[in-house]
């Protein structure tokens, strides 16, 4: 073994964005691209005798002739199949050992250690440093297990290790991580152990100061807990930073912690509506959202100067094929300025999938298609195929071109300029690229929403 041990950690991807030697990544979807933070606290996990090197297949192509020591693969549940394809090849073809980790890994640890040497269940600050240990001392063991990190003194990443230029904001950190509440669809939640952590208030603002303008806070929800969050935005008030996160609609109805969240520089919030069924949000246990009026949360949230995409699932047991027009219709009167829509996706580890899989109503369990854009499972209230045209259907009606325009004129005129250039406007434009590329517009035309009536954006543009 060298003085300094290689180890090369892949990030697998979708198959239609995967950068290859004929298909090198795209710019136009570079909005799309999370930023590797994940991957970053790996690396600033291991021992300082390892040489990581990280591979993200939105941007490059796995390197199968690397001298890599010890190969390692984290990945979501719908790139499994393919990260144990590049796993296998490294095994048998190139005699590399492999470790495996991320969400899928450590929800179906049993079927992952079939491809892999080791497998790291849950997060990798504790785990990581001693499957190298293990590793070095020719004791590796099948599973390493810990619970979820104190996140005191969470190491800073280096995030020379990333090409940062192929994503559209690569300055990103955590302030907490995980979830206290117990939606049944989350595996966010689940892989957290239903605990929320946050780091020290002095230790963010330390990181903080070492990122440029535009900072990116990939926390499942800020503002879970609110004293620490309005402690923390009012620290940052001095640094003059714009940043987005994800929060739950609570940012709403607390006025103080709206008021140091825009004083604090936040220009975008990724909420959570999920549905905008009462019925839907008590099956799913979504408490935090019961009994909020939206529209008027999302009126709030815009006079406070902040940008709000939605997040909206179909298929829960409540909708019937009506949901994607009332949607639809929702989006536009609210002015959302983007919408990300996904399929209801059982997900390994989920109260959600133990549910469905009892009542024998998952009907495929190719784990590629659980990508929250495919029908895997028989939904209540409608067909398979009408859930899968009208989901298709939404997107291409609110990412048309016309659509995409009409948001981007109101975020030129709402928004300061720089925000929303690094937020709105690339995010609408990738969106557009992505799905145009990806064939969603013609496969929306499959869908004929139930009423006949025409839904058009009503926008203000004053």
């Amino acid at each position: 073994m060298r003085d300094k041990l290689k180890f090369l950690l892949i990030v697998p991807t979708d198959p239609r964005f995967r950068a290859t030697k004929e298909r090198p990544a795209s710019r136009k979807t570079r909005a799309l691209r999370f930023s590797m933070l994940p991957s970053l606290y790996v690396a600033a996990a291991m021992p300082s005798y390892v040489e990581t090197r990280i591979i993200d297949e939105d941007i490059e192509p796995v390197d199968f002739d690397t001298d890599a020591d010890l190969v390692g693969l984290s990945f979501m549940t719908f790139c499994a199949p393919w990260a144990y394809e590049i796993a296998d090849r490294f095994r048998k073809e190139k005699g590399k050992p492999v470790i495996m980790g991320g969400y899928h890994a450590t929800f179906m640890p049993d079927e992952a250690i079939q491809h892999a040497d080791s497998i790291c269940i849950g997060e990798a600050e504790n785990n990581v440093p001693r499957m190298i240990e293990d590793f070095v001392a020719g004791k590796l063991k099948p599973l390493y297990e810990s619970e979820p990190i104190d996140l005191k003194g969470l190491p800073i990443p280096n995030r020379s290790l990333i090409r940062q230029s192929a994503y559209l904001v690569p300055d990103s950190l955590q302030a907490s991580r995980g979830c206290c509440h117990h939606c049944t669809f989350c595996s966010v939640a689940a892989f957290s152990k239903y605990r929320y952590r946050t780091r020290p208030v002095d230790e963010v603002i330390e990181e903080l100061k070492q990122l440029g303008r535009h900072v990116a806070f990939m926390d499942d929800n800020i503002i879970g807990a609110p004293g620490f969050a309005k402690e923390l935005f009012a620290k940052m008030i001095p640094l003059k930073k714009r940043w987005a996160s994800q929060a739950s609609i609570g940012l709403a109805k607390d006025d103080e912690l709206l008021r140091l969240a825009a004083a604090a520089g936040c220009r975008m919030v990724f909420i959570g509506f999920e549905s905008l069924s009462q019925e839907n949000l008590r099956f799913s246990r979504k408490h935090i959202n019961r009994g909020v009026d939206y529209r008027s949360a999302i009126e709030k949230i815009h006079r406070a100067g902040i940008a709000v995409i939605g997040a909206v699932i179909f298929g829960l047991d409540g909708d019937t094929p009506s949901i994607f027009e009332q949607t639809l219709e929702f989006a536009y009167q609210t002015k959302l300025d983007l919408i990300t829509a996904t399929i209801l996706t059982p997900l390994p580890g989920t109260e959600l999938f133990a549910q469905l899989d009892s009542e024998g109503r998952i009907f495929d369990k190719d784990w590629k298609k659980y990508d929250f854009a495919n029908v895997v499972f028989q939904p209540k209230q409608m067909s398979p195929e009408t859930l899968q045209d009208g989901f298709r259907w939404v997107q291409s009606k609110y990412y048309s071109r016309s659509s995409v325009a009409r948001r981007i004129w109101r975020a030129l005129r709402l928004q300061e300029p720089s925000a929303a250039l690094a937020g709105i406007i690339p995010l609408n434009l990738s969106y557009h690229h992505s799905f145009k590329s990806t064939g969603v517009f013609e496969a929306g035309k499959r869908f004929t929403p139930p009423r006949i009536k025409c839904v058009s954006p009503s926008y203000d543009f004053a």
